[in-house]
């Protein structure tokens, strides 16, 4: 009896420890392969392009004090890749309203600076103020069980720069606090099995309502009201399951107002927040503390891997990739990029997110490349460049200029060669796995510097000092080129 227990307890336990196990693969993919992705595949078949586009927007979305712009998603490169794009801008002294998505996006700030909020379920009301009032009147608010103060979920500050990460089906919302509007690049991936419903974006409104859309240079098409989640429920349901009056009901519902989704704050704006003067930091203490950040981040990792669930209420949903200091690849005479991905930032490893950060001068080059295990969603934010993309059959899927604000979508393995025409060509791109892998065609850690001498010589059919060209010509380079002529110059120079 006492070894059949044993082994009873033996089996129960390895059962556990696997549920477990399993458990844990769900939430973080514990030792997922790096070409891996929670990608569903109904979009593969939507691949088939031949020619690729720069793209803008297509439609604006007004609103009281800011406006949003849409990328057309039923564009034959947003369906292969499976993600939908939006630019917002928000007006100083502008709430956008909470609201939350039916897929996982990575927002990037183009420009300025304010607050923002991601309520998070089952996490605690960490934010907390008592405010002094009549002394009558909280002596009378306390033998009722209630005190005069509010209690809310973290909140962030974010600058120009900042990756923000919104996970599907949570509820947030931005408020401009600085003086210059902001500016937001947000993609979301339609295609990541967080979404159950569709391949086409849905915003959830929890107030407001979003206005007509006024569609730009396209055939217009008609284009309805979008109200809030609450104007669903009629007035006499609602005020009975949450304990008000009809008359707050009916504003909560919201049929009649017509500020749009990113309203004007009158007046002041109280929240418990840490503000930054309180927090008394300069810019440059700004960024250290972040990098402290990250170490925290590193642990709150850990703790996740270890089942620490409660973790996830404090993983950070931030970082700034806009720093010079923290690029991953820097050539003062070509440019710099900067890689966030899960290793930087856990919770993309939920998401499946990445996002890269790229600075070009002036007729530099990014060496051509392909990316292995995602799409690229590349959007321009200063500058211009000539991009050459070339598909599997070895043709020309693109070859022109990409400008500020537009946007093209670089799909899975199609290789690409950028060479700036400005004085700067800055851009993001949001790729569609949380360890997106980059495979350069020439420079160090390259496909040509990997190849022996005598594949090369046979391939192209070339001399062998001229296949030794092709491995070091750019040897010591990496991703990020300065054009050859300038090289030359300066050897003849030295």
């Amino acid at each position: 009896m006492a070894i059949f227990s044993r082994g009873y307890l033996l089996s129960l336990s390895l059962s556990l420890l696997l549920l477990f196990d399993v458990s844990l693969a769900q939430f973080g993919e514990q030792g997922r392969s790096p070409f891996g992705s929670q990608r569903r595949f109904g979009s593969q078949s939507r691949c088939r392009i031949e020619r690729l586009n720069a793209q803008e927007p297509r439609r604006r979305v007004e609103s009281e004090a800011g406006l949003t712009e849409y990328f057309d998603e039923d564009n034959e490169q947003f369906e292969c890749a499976g993600v939908a794009a939006h630019r917002r801008i928000v007006q100083p002294g502008g709430l956008v309203l909470p609201k939350f998505y039916n897929a996982h996006a990575l927002t990037y700030v183009v420009q300025g600076k304010g607050i923002f909020g991601n309520v998070m379920p089952g996490c605690p009301e960490s934010f907390q103020s008592f405010q002094r009032g009549d002394p009558r009147t909280s002596r009378e608010e306390g033998r009722r069980g209630r005190s005069e103060r509010d209690q809310h979920q973290r909140v962030d500050h974010f600058r120009e720069g900042d990756i923000i990460a919104i996970p599907a089906g949570v509820a947030h919302w931005v408020y401009n606090d600085g003086e210059q509007p902001i500016v937001a690049f947000t993609v979301l991936d339609t295609s990541n099995n967080a979404n159950q419903l569709d391949s086409n974006r849905r915003e959830f409104l929890l107030a407001g309502r979003k206005g007509r859309g006024q569609h730009l240079g396209v055939e217009p098409r008609e284009d309805s009201d979008d109200f809030n989640l609450l104007s669903g429920f009629d007035t006499e349901s609602l005020a009975e399951s949450m304990g008000i009056s009809r008359d707050l009901a009916e504003k909560l519902r919201g049929r009649s107002d017509d500020r749009g989704e990113i309203v004007r704050v009158e007046g002041s704006f109280h929240i418990v927040r840490p503000s930054r003067r309180e927090e008394g930091m300069s810019e440059g203490e700004e960024r250290e503390r972040e990098y402290e950040e990250e170490e925290r981040e590193r642990e709150r990792r850990r703790l996740m891997a270890n089942g620490l669930e409660q973790a996830f209420c404090s993983v950070g949903v931030k970082r700034n990739i806009d720093d010079p200091r923290r690029a991953d690849i820097y050539n003062p005479n070509a440019g710099r990029t900067t890689t966030l991905n899960s290793q930087k930032l856990p919770l993309l490893r939920y998401l499946q997110l990445n996002a890269v950060r790229g600075v070009l001068h002036r007729n530099a080059f990014v060496a051509p490349h392909w990316n292995m295990n995602a799409h690229s969603i590349m959007y321009v934010t200063r500058g211009n460049a000539r991009l050459q993309i070339v598909n599997d059959r070895g043709n020309t899927a693109f070859n022109g200029e990409l400008r500020q604000n537009q946007l093209i979508v670089v799909p899975q393995n199609f290789a690409l060669l950028i060479q700036s025409r400005s004085e700067n060509f800055e851009w993001v791109a949001i790729k569609t796995n949380d360890n997106a892998m980059v495979s350069p065609i020439v420079g160090k850690t390259s496909v040509f510097k990997g190849l022996p001498e005598e594949v090369l010589r046979n391939a192209y059919r070339v001399s062998r000092e001229e296949a030794r060209m092709l491995k070091y010509n750019r040897g010591e380079e990496m991703v990020v080129l300065v054009p050859h002529s300038s090289q030359s110059r300066g050897r003849a120079e030295a």
